[in-house]
């Protein structure tokens, strides 16, 4: 008597695994690919956030541009020149998707005897390669500018020396 065995047979199971690890080589480099550009996309939008909130508060507060933690404040916010609730906490703490983001100029908040005349925006990779590839800058002129090899922005001059974003 043949019994008629049921399953699959060790070739059949390799060659389903084999195609399922094809399949993850293929795929595993464009989610990262699409996870870096996310990531992009949001450093983007987070220095247009800051350019937007830096041109609020100097309006405000008459003192010049701020450093990223006053255009923040915690929940509940009362705006002041130290807590001006223009940015949510998240960004405001500097970190944000994958990326560093700084406002290295101006080191403090100006007066209105001398205020601050300038600011300078940054957001940087923190893992390059992982999080980010491009390193984002601005200034008071609101121009996104680029770095495509993810280098940090220490300057407003080195800032305008990069490529602006098309």
């Amino acid at each position: 008597m043949n019994r008629k065995q049921k399953g699959f047979s060790l070739i059949e199971l390799l060659i389903v695994v084999a195609i399922i690890l094809i399949i993850a080589a293929i795929a595993i480099p464009n989610l990262m690919r699409a996870k870096m550009a996310a990531n992009e996309s949001s450093a983007v939008g987070s220095i247009r956030t800051i350019t937007t909130a830096e041109v609020s508060y100097s309006t405000t507060y008459g003192t010049g541009y701020a450093p990223l933690a006053n255009l923040g404040g915690p929940a509940p916010c009362t705006a002041s020149a130290a807590t001006a609730c223009l940015i949510d906490n998240v960004l405001a703490t500097g970190t944000k998707s994958g990326y560093t983001i700084a406002t290295p100029v101006p080191g403090a908040v100006g007066t209105i005897a001398a205020p601050n005349v300038s600011f300078l925006a940054t957001a940087v990779p923190v893992a390059l390669g992982q999080s980010g590839q491009r390193s984002f800058c601005t200034d008071e002129s609101g121009v996104i500018r680029f770095d495509p090899a993810g280098g940090a922005v220490a300057t407003v001059a080195a800032c305008q020396a990069l490529n602006a974003l098309q």
